[in-house]
């Protein structure tokens, strides 16, 4: 085969850009740190870093989502806890209200007080995140889910609660909504309510309220008659019309079980008082806090009126304590998912940092290796320049 002064050229210049790109692709892998810079450098490493990245950014998604939970379930914690707080002052109040020493004008500066403390729980029910966004309102976090109205507040938000996802399978909610934490809150004991009749003109005062077995859905009226020095009384059932037992002697604070609910009165009702035995229904924390303002507001004068007095009171009480578990319920769940979040986190971190080593041991370069191979590369680089200079210089007028 005859070798031509072209073909020479052409396969010096070829070497040459061989060289040139075997250098340059060295120079890149230890200028990105990175031994795999396209998939066809290493198929087989291409394709599992692929999948691993994949997990890899999953696992960091996740991690955004556990910080975002961890803010949202802090700031829902901190509120709860000060709504808490809250509740226990009023609660303190009201237990002073019934102070048999105070008189109206004690009682209106306690009101006063508790209309300043059912506005700022109606702020704290209004309370946002660090996105702006509100804490109660359910999937309408955009506007403020309460509004004070008179006798209490009205809930404009709904009843969802926002999720977010912090793990494969696992959405946890990062909110809650005001309905379940504010509003539907049973009264009484949470399966009945015990009230006094307005008309009441005897000293008999609701005490305790126990389920004393199976309940039934019926509403009943425990009916006072005084006959000389003989208290009787009589059981109604509402629902029905119907009297379910007349003429039983009364006992100052013995207990009166009706349908499995059990009460205690004390004090000494009137002729014709009445006391109603219903199915608890809801109440909302803040027509609580303001009928308990509305008691302590108006004036109080005679056995009636201070029996009044305490009926009331109890029932407060009782309506702060259904609510003070409500809130303590809730944030005993929060407390709960604030813990997973915290061990997902933990975690997460644990896995994005395997998951980072796989990558680096798939596709990271071996900077030792890499240095030593630039360098050869360089010599057969000058080599390669050296013998095309020699060879360019080849002429027959050389010989001539």
């Amino acid at each position: 085969m005859r070798v031509s002064t072209s073909m020479l050229h052409d396969l010096a210049v070829r070497s040459m850009n061989d060289r040139t790109a075997e250098l340059v692709r060295t120079q890149q892998q230890i200028s990105t740190g990175r031994r795999v810079l396209t998939p066809s450098d290493d198929p087989v490493a291409a394709s599992q870093a692929l999948v691993v990245s994949q997990a890899k950014a999953r696992t960091g998604q996740f991690l955004d989502n556990v910080g975002s939970a961890r803010d949202s379930l802090g700031f829902t914690e901190a509120t709860l806890a000060q709504a808490t707080g809250l509740l226990q002052s009023v609660r303190d109040l009201a237990v002073a209200a019934g102070n048999a020493a105070y008189a109206d004008e004690n009682r209106a500066s306690l009101a006063i007080d508790v209309r300043g403390r059912l506005a700022e729980l109606a702020t704290l029910a209004n309370a946002v995140d660090g996105e702006g966004r509100y804490l109660f309102g359910g999937f309408r976090d955009q506007s403020a889910p309460f509004a004070l109205v008179p006798g209490g507040a009205v809930y404009n938000g709904d009843t969802g609660r926002r999720e977010l996802d912090v793990a494969r399978s696992r959405s946890m909610p990062v909110r809650e909504n005001g309905q379940d934490v504010f509003v539907a809150i049973a009264d009484g004991n949470g399966t009945f309510r015990a009230t006094a009749a307005a008309t009441n003109t005897g000293s008999g005062v609701v005490g305790s309220l126990a389920n004393a077995g199976p309940t039934g859905t019926s509403t009943y009226e425990v009916r006072f008659n005084v006959v000389g020095s003989v208290t009787t009384y009589d059981v109604w059932n509402a629902t029905t019309s119907a009297y379910v037992t007349t003429g039983n002697p009364y006992q100052a604070g013995s207990a009166i079980t009706v349908d499995g609910r059990q009460i205690t009165i004390g004090g000494a009702p009137a002729n014709g008082d009445l006391f109603t035995l219903a199915p608890s229904s809801t109440q909302s924390v803040f027509a609580t806090l303001d009928r308990l303002a509305a008691t302590l507001e108006a004036p109080v004068s005679g056995a009636g009126g201070r029996a009044r007095l305490a009926n009331d009171l109890n029932d407060a009480l009782l309506g702060i304590d259904r609510a003070l578990e409500q809130i303590l319920s809730v944030r005993a769940d929060v407390g709960a998912r604030l813990r997973e979040v915290d061990a997902l986190a933990s975690g997460h971190e644990e896995s994005a940092l395997q998951q980072q080593t796989t990558l680096s041991r798939l596709t990271d370069l071996d900077y030792a290796s890499a240095v030593s191979t630039f360098s050869r590369q360089q010599v057969a680089l000058e080599a390669s320049q050296r013998t095309y200079a020699q060879m360019s210089r080849l002429s027959l007028f050389d010989y001539l």
